[in-house]
């Protein structure tokens, strides 16, 4: 928790912060992007493929922010993300699948760097987010695997 954290909470006031992973909606954003070459055919793995992808479904992150506003008993730091984080090569594959489009043609480095600007340090580096406590406080998602969450945003 940072310093202003602190002081919120020294005052008795509940605070609740929330760490977002890329959150996948139907509209712009970085999946609009990672997207777009599958749509063409050319799509594939992203960088080097191992790196890992923490994400969230849009829908589960707004109830998660009214979880919030609304749970008097969630207080301090929550990881807003799926609970099944998954590897940049399995994002791919089931981009491929969802759209039913081949996932054949690696995207390197540069490429991401040229299309996402500086969210491509998210992309490449990747991290691997456990949403543990969001699902300790009872949080049901509506899209905990990709496939799931794909689907519904590629309809």
């Amino acid at each position: 928790m940072g310093r202003r954290s602190k002081k919120v909470s020294n005052t008795g006031v509940r605070l609740v912060l929330l760490r977002s992973g890329i959150v996948l909606g139907k509209s712009g954003g970085a999946l609009a992007k990672m997207i777009a070459p599958f749509r063409m055919f050319i799509g594939g793995p992203i960088g080097s493929g191992n790196q890992w992808f923490s994400w969230i479904h849009i829908d589960d992150l707004v109830y998660l922010i009214i979880q919030a506003l609304t749970n008097s008993d969630m207080s301090g730091i929550y990881n807003a993300t799926a609970p099944n984080p998954v590897r940049m090569s399995e994002l791919s594959q089931t981009i491929s699948q969802v759209l039913n489009r081949p996932s054949w043609l690696p995207i390197p480095g540069f490429a991401i760097k040229a299309i996402l600007g500086d969210g491509a340090i998210v992309v490449l580096e990747g991290q691997q987010v456990i949403s543990q406590q969001t699902l300790d406080i009872g949080f049901k998602y509506q899209y905990p695997d990709l496939r799931t969450a794909l689907a519904n945003i590629c309809k």
